[in-house]
């Protein structure tokens, strides 16, 4: 009779739990949270599992990895899929949620979740870096412009360069606001030369990277943005339309329905919060920075004059999902219609 396993993973142990077709439950244990010993596990189990399903998470990706590439049959699951299955659960604990996953797994009723290569997952550890440390040194500046505001004393437009001078012209008189600033002062260089250093390695990746700079090709989209949506997309492959791309990124309206009841609502925004940003943030750009006039930005600027400005600009940046995924699909740069020489045609 086949069994199905499911793996609760926490940082030091993984609940474990095998039942067969039937829904019995076959064998139960804990595991240390490391690729062989769950490998050594099965193993011992003695009986192939048709089917071994653990949520996404810090550790999934190691873990899924190493235990793929030695021939498990081991499936990672979308966690809002998992976290809506088990809401029914009055008792929620390591052991159930195990059991609860291998029940998933028997019936078959789970979304798989593409697990991202190591070079994806690299670039994306990169960028999650290079944000923290700019929040760091915007935390450091909005924090000295609070604290002396209390003071009546305003700080005003500054530049990267000129922001420590003009602290240092505030608070001279004042011992407690100097020892305060003398601190913060000196933590902000020693961020901003990580962040450059950060953003530097992004920007040399980019150049090596024949797909980043393929999707620079297209109006609005730079190093920073390609490289995002590259590390995100890992696999053009993976996604049967190029129109999936703007629902994964949670940029398409909610829809409920039922009955009389037909609501359409905001965008999803499930998915990866970076990726909606930069694919915003290239669609604000080509509307308001670019001087060029082309297809996509009439087509955009013709919907702000029917929904306003913030609709239009998540409708240009759900289109230019699906442009930029063919862009990776084909290897076409940008053409002049708006779109891949491939969709073009």
């Amino acid at each position: 009779m086949e069994q199905y396993a499911g793996l609760d993973v926490s940082l030091e142990s993984t609940s474990v739990c095998v039942v067969d077709a039937s829904g019995h439950v076959v064998r139960e244990a804990k595991v240390p949270s490391r690729p062989q010993a769950l490998i050594v596990w099965f193993g011992e189990h003695g009986t192939a599992m048709a089917r071994i399903g653990l949520e996404a998470g810090p550790l999934s990706q190691w873990l899924y990895a190493a235990m793929k590439a030695a021939g498990l049959l081991v499936e990672l699951l979308e966690t809002r899929h998992v976290r809506l299955a088990f809401k029914a659960m009055t008792i929620k604990t390591d052991r159930k949620d195990a059991l609860g996953i291998a029940h998933l797994m028997r019936m078959g009723w789970f979304r798989p979740v593409h697990c991202k290569s190591v070079p994806a997952q690299e670039v994306r550890a990169l960028l999650t870096a290079r944000k923290l440390l700019l929040g760091r040194r915007i935390d450091i500046e909005m924090s000295l412009r609070g604290i002396l505001r209390g003071f009546g004393l305003k700080v005003g437009k500054t530049t990267p360069k000129s922001f420590d001078d003009r602290i240092r012209e505030l608070t001279d008189g004042h011992p407690v606001l100097t020892a305060i600033a003398v601190a913060m002062l000196a933590a902000r260089p020693v961020i901003m030369k990580a962040f450059k250093a950060i953003e530097s390695r992004l920007l040399a990746q980019s150049r090596r990277d024949e797909r980043v700079r393929t999707l620079m090709s297209t109006p609005g989209v730079g190093a920073l943005t390609a490289l995002t949506f590259v590390a995100a997309i890992d696999d053009p492959d993976r996604f049967e339309s190029s129109r999936m791309v703007g629902a994964h990124f949670g940029l398409t309206p909610r829809k409920y329905q039922s009955g009389e009841t037909d609501v359409t609502g905001r965008i999803s925004k499930v998915g990866d919060h970076g990726v909606r940003v930069a694919l915003y943030e290239a669609a604000n750009i080509i509307l308001t920075r670019s001087a060029k006039n082309s297809v996509r930005k009439s087509w955009a600027q013709g919907v702000a004059k029917r929904g306003g400005m913030k609709k239009a600009k998540v409708a240009l940046a759900r289109n230019l999902a699906v442009v930029l995924h063919q862009m990776l699909k084909t290897g076409t740069r940008f053409s002049a219609t708006g779109y891949p020489a491939a969709v073009a045609a």
